[in-house]
């Protein structure tokens, strides 16, 4: 990024910024021994953390011979070292790139490429991605393995932090707009971009977080659990949680089960974690929500998708006044609106049915048409954003900077209204919108009155072609356990005159198990990519 060219010339052209490393330093030197991270048997506290940390990072630079604003790509699922890896990066002024562990070789090795790293820490799982990303990255030069190698002689993390002499090492010196993170994007709708989060930028979001989700946020009295991939949104959540000195429970490595969650949840008197509507209504349907105690809870996040209203009712009465929703991207870090438990009702008549919330603190939300005029309460436009959350733009890609970007505001690429109080609803994505007979179809909207059919556990509506109307929505339908389908015919019964007639599916397909993203999310382009897989899409417009 170049600097700002109307910026006054009698200042500093750089601000000195707090390393986001630093906060570790501050719970070692206050709570050293607190826990810091927790997974089945084994505690870590702030202590221990920081002179791994020390080490790891000395070992960056002297071994490995990183420089600052060198990019370090790690592949691995939720571990400890996957926060030491982090913080090392950080206290060695290095940027970390975490890849999606469910990621292919190919995906991964693109991200190598893309983000031109020089150094990859690669779980011993993964020995076909460090290969890969060696293959196609001519920058590469050394892979640091997380567990016992890959069969031949590699240097591994456990050996670098073992053999490292430990010594007091500073926090890097870092500017405020330093680059810190490359987020890459779940690419839902093509290849991900590596999103540049900085160091002022994260530090500003770190204490959003804290004030507008988890408010009271202390290390006497919390502790967060983590069930989502640490790459993500959930690392952004770890952040807080080490920013306010509270330690973090990692669930047992394997497939996600909620019976587990709920157990550490009761063992470890768990106040706050992180997750996506799906996960909560995995949790919240599952038999084990009657069977441990959670009455600890005080937060439960949820981001990355809307979470339909029916599921939303099913959580309050399951887990109480607890539930904290977020709209944000990974380009604005979370960071868009909030909607506190206190607007978390069931009462419809109390709730405003559909919105994400409200602004977040130091925040600037406005509803815009395609040229940039904010437009009225209640018009439909695409959200966007301004403030010190949004990122610094995308990495070596002018040609999304430019899509992204426009009169200093982030362009989400969702739609929706605001209301005369200011609360946020989203419509949808702008590429999921289709047009019927010359009417602009909003597939949420359709997709929540389905949600209230009591055989309709999950729910994707999707344009198809039609030579008549242009495009018509075809529902892609998933059925609760052990209950039957309804048909095509009940389903449109349902939804009755509730719903003008060019809003209704023209077709329905049934699937036992709706496709989702690394992170849990249903996107369209996945649905729609697995019912051409399994010869499902509709190839006759009629």
């Amino acid at each position: 990024m170049t600097a700002n060219a109307n910026r006054d010339p009698s200042l500093p052209w750089s601000t000195r910024g707090h390393n986001l490393a630093h906060f570790l330093t501050r719970n070692a030197r206050r709570l050293p021994d607190l826990p810091a991270l927790i997974q089945d048997q084994t505690v870590i506290t702030w202590a221990q953390l920081d002179k791994t940390v020390t080490a790891l990072a000395q070992a960056m630079v002297t071994k490995f011979n990183m420089e600052p604003g060198d990019r370090v790509l790690v592949q691995s699922s939720n571990c400890f070292e996957m926060t030491e890896v982090m913080l090392a990066c950080w206290r060695a002024g290095l940027v970390w790139v975490p890849s999606n562990y469910r990621q292919s070789p190919d995906e991964v090795a693109y991200l190598s490429v893309k983000s031109q790293a020089r150094l990859m820490v690669c779980h011993e799982d993964f020995p076909e991605h460090a290969t890969a990303c060696c293959a196609a990255n001519p920058s590469l030069n050394d892979v640091i393995c997380i567990g016992d190698g890959f069969g031949t002689p590699i240097t591994t993390l456990y050996d670098l932090a073992e053999n490292t002499l430990p010594v007091i090492a500073p926090n890097a010196d870092v500017d405020r707009d330093d680059p810190a993170w490359l987020f890459f994007t779940s690419g839902s709708t093509g290849r991900p971009k590596a999103v540049v989060l900085t160091h002022g930028q994260l530090t500003f979001t770190t204490l959003n977080h804290l004030n507008d989700l988890m408010p009271a946020t202390t290390p006497s009295k919390d502790m967060s659990l983590v069930v989502a991939p640490l790459s993500h949104g959930a690392g952004m959540h770890q952040l807080a949680q080490i920013a306010a000195g509270v330690g973090s429970v990692l669930m047992p490595a394997g497939r996600f089960d909620p019976a587990d969650a709920w157990r550490l949840i009761e063992t470890h008197r768990v106040t706050n974690m992180f997750t996506v509507p799906t996960i909560v209504k995995m949790l919240t349907e599952h038999q084990a929500v009657e069977t441990y105690d959670h009455s600890s809870l005080r937060y439960v996040i949820y981001a990355g998708a809307p979470m339909y209203r029916a599921d939303q009712k099913h959580a309050i009465r399951a887990l109480g006044p607890v539930l904290v929703q977020y709209f944000g991207l990974g380009e604005v870090t979370g960071a868009i609106t909030v909607l506190p438990r206190e607007d978390h009702h069931l009462d419809d008549a109390h709730a405003r049915v559909g919105t994400c919330g409200y602004e977040r603190t130091g925040v600037h939300v406005a509803i815009q048409s395609d040229t940039g005029v904010t437009v009225a309460p209640f018009e439909t436009g695409e959200i966007c954003v301004a403030g010190p959350a949004v990122c610094a733009g995308y990495y070596n890609d002018p040609d999304a900077n430019e899509k992204a970007f426009r009169n200093g505001w982030f362009l989400t690429g969702d739609l929706g209204h605001m209301d005369d109080q200011g609360y946020v609803y989203i419509t949808g994505r702008a590429s999921d919108m289709y047009i019927s007979g010359g009417s602009n179809v909003y597939p949420r909207e359709i997709e929540e009155h389905l949600l209230t059919h009591p055989c309709v556990s999950e729910v994707a509506i999707l344009g198809i072609p039609h030579p008549k109307w242009g495009e018509v929505g075809l529902a892609v339908i998933v059925a609760p356990d052990g209950i039957s389908a309804p048909s095509a015919a009940e389903l449109a019964a349902h939804i009755g005159d509730q719903l003008a007639s060019y809003k209704h599916p023209h077709r329905y397909i049934f699937l036992s198990e709706m496709p989702k993203s690394g992170y849990g999310k249903i996107t369209k382009k996945l649905v729609r990519e697995t019912l051409q897989q399994q010869g499902l899409w509709p190839t006759d417009p009629q």
